[in-house]
């Protein structure tokens, strides 16, 4: 069993050697990551195998919604804890709990019923609750990730978190369609409860330290104003448009990529290897492809370039989509080819574009500020979901994938406009300072 650590002078305590914290934040970020797998990467392509309308397929993109309003509890989070269980371990180990329980539940659940609606909309309202515990548990995992990290550690942090995350979702994602496809719907949901509770083990351990003084002393309403503070910020108003708008064209024409492929004949088991993992393993080199890309072409050019480039891939599933091929290959082959490059770029306009909402969170409230820009781009991100069903019914694959190539390119004005390098934002907040607030001193004090 671990010892209590010590709180060094900053608040933090340094809880164990940094190999045992990025542990701990590895199990943390796989655990979250494995239900966002599971909806977004596998129901997709479960729900199409046995035969669910694509008008109802699209419905998937709701279960998204506890992601996008986390930002309404969050403080919430922040606020109330459980002595014995320890400040952020009061929320850890009830949600993953609760995780593990949804996933018993689902592991129970008959696939042969999704032929009937009620029980889709059984399936997604368990999935729902699944996301809901995920993200109240991210919450709690951001805040201690930035109490246990210091300032020196926290890109290797960051990076353990993102790769973990990614892991999670190809656990979630394509490993559970290979082995569902293999081993069967019970086997599948039984292995990622088993691991599920494992990833439990170093949370059980962890020994944290007490809440920061300003969270037991501080008012209960200030977080109201730490929101209104963030609208209030020189230039919001454009960048909140490029928030809403950046990941719409991607969402709509990732959300019917694997129903086509499964129209197209491909098997769950080849979904899950050539489509969910090989993505996931593209998506991690285009976001470390571009991390190193975005200093040197500057905030605005990576935005647009990166897009523009996914925007093109998205467009290029138009051939695959009307029975074409390429240099020799199937059109199966050529779209899951497609994909894979579809989420390289994805992953390198998902990087430039975390680079530049870090530039608009503002020191003070850089977990409020980034929580709540993350909300907006996947709120509207998810809802964009919701008409590519029907969309596609009416269309068609072909003209749908048009359609999303057109939106990409149209929509990568905001970012063109909106967009401002650190220097600039650094010199708007200079000629703008934030107006005193006697209530954040008491906190900050």
């Amino acid at each position: 069993m671990a010892t209590r650590p010590s709180c060094s002078p900053d608040g933090r305590g340094m809880m164990s050697p940094l190999p045992n914290r990025l542990g701990l934040l590895l199990a943390l970020y796989l655990a979250q990551g494995i239900p966002f797998g599971v909806y977004s990467q596998a129901i997709p392509a479960i729900l199409r195998s046995h035969d669910v309308p694509l008008s109802l397929i699209s419905l998937s993109g709701l279960l998204a919604l506890p992601w996008a309003l986390k930002v309404l509890w969050a403080p919430w989070v922040d606020r109330h804890w459980w002595p014995r269980l320890g400040y952020r371990r009061s929320w850890i180990l009830p949600m993953n709990l609760g995780m593990i329980a949804a996933l018993a539940a689902l592991m129970a659940f008959d696939p042969d019923s999704l032929r009937e609606r009620d029980s889709v909309l059984l399936l997604f309202g368990l999935l729902f609750l699944v996301n809901l515990l995920s993200a109240t548990q991210d919450i709690a995992s951001d805040g201690l990730a930035v109490r246990i990290l210091r300032p020196a550690e926290r890109g290797l942090g960051n990076g353990v978190q993102v790769v973990a995350h990614r892991l999670g979702i190809i656990t979630g994602g394509g490993l559970l369609l290979y082995v569902m496809g293999t081993a069967g719907w019970a086997t599948a949901f039984a292995g990622l409860m088993a691991l599920s509770a494992l990833l439990l083990i170093p949370v059980l351990l962890l020994r944290e330290p007490p809440p920061p003084e300003a969270v037991m002393d501080g008012p209960r309403g200030h977080y109201w104003r730490i929101w209104l503070g963030f609208f209030r910020q020189p230039g919001l108003q454009g960048w909140i448009w490029v928030l809403v708008t950046y990941k719409m064209a991607d969402s709509l024409a990732s959300a019917m990529v694997k129903p086509m492929l499964i129209d197209m004949g491909l098997s769950l088991a080849d979904m899950g290897l050539q489509v969910s993992l090989a993505g996931a393993v593209t998506t991690i080199a285009g976001a470390l492809l571009g991390g190193l890309l975005v200093a040197p072409l500057g905030r605005r050019n990576a935005l647009v370039l990166f897009s523009l480039l996914q925007a093109l891939a998205c467009g290029a599933f138009v051939l695959p989509a009307l029975g074409g091929g390429f240099a020799g290959l199937s059109p199966v082959t050529l779209a899951v080819m497609i994909n894979a490059v579809e989420h390289l770029f994805g992953g390198m306009a998902t990087a430039a574009l975390l680079a530049a909402v870090m530039d608009r969170c503002r020191p003070d409230h850089g977990g409020s500020d980034f929580t709540l820009q993350v909300g907006i781009l996947a709120g509207f991100g998810g809802l964009f979901y919701l008409p590519a069903g029907l969309l596609a019914e009416h269309l068609g694959y072909g003209d749908f994938f048009l359609l999303a190539l057109a939106a990409g390119l149209l929509l990568l004005w905001p970012a063109w406009r909106y967009t401002r390098e650190p220097h600039a934002l650094a010199a708007a907040s200079a000629s703008h300072p934030p107006a005193a607030d006697p209530e954040a001193a008491h906190v900050r004090a």
